[in-house]
Formats: structure tokens, C-alpha cells, sequence
């Protein structure tokens, strides 16, 4: 993991298309704003984990090996 420290205001490049500014510092809460393309998606780590959980609960679904086995 890289580490970096920004002030307010500063801003970190990703992949020449990703910029990463950091809007507000207010106690221990960090507001950052992400500039990407669209075709990027961005997620919460908890929101991301959720659908990473539901999208293996449906690929463990009885149905979807129902349907295997006939292909």
C-alpha cells in the first residue's frame, strides 16, 4: 500500500485519468472528491464488498448449476 499526505486542496493522479482532491479535513472525517471517466466505477469499500458477496450468492445459486449442467 502506498501512503501518501495531502493538505486541503491537494490532489493525487491515478492512471493518468483518475484525479483524487482532498475537499475537507473536519475532525477525524475526510472529504475527497474523485474526478474519473465514467466507464470507472467507484464505489464505497463497504458497498463494493456487498456486491462482490451477492454477486458469489447468486454464482452459488442452485439454479445457475441447474443450468450448467445442461450447457
Amino acid at each position: 500500500m502506498l501512503a501518501l499526505t495531502r493538505k486541503k486542496g491537494e490532489s493525487l493522479v491515478i492512471n493518468n485519468n483518475i484525479e483524487i482532491t482532498v475537499l475537507e479535513i473536519r475532525g477525524d472525517q475526510v472529504k475527497i472528491g474523485i474526478s474519473a471517466p465514467k466507464e470507472v466505477p467507484i464505489y464505497r469499500k463497504e458497498v463494493y464488498l456487498q456486491i462482490q458477496e451477492e454477486n458469489e450468492q447468486v454464482l452459488n445459486a442452485d439454479g445457475l448449476e441447474a443450468l450448467k449442467n445442461l450447457l
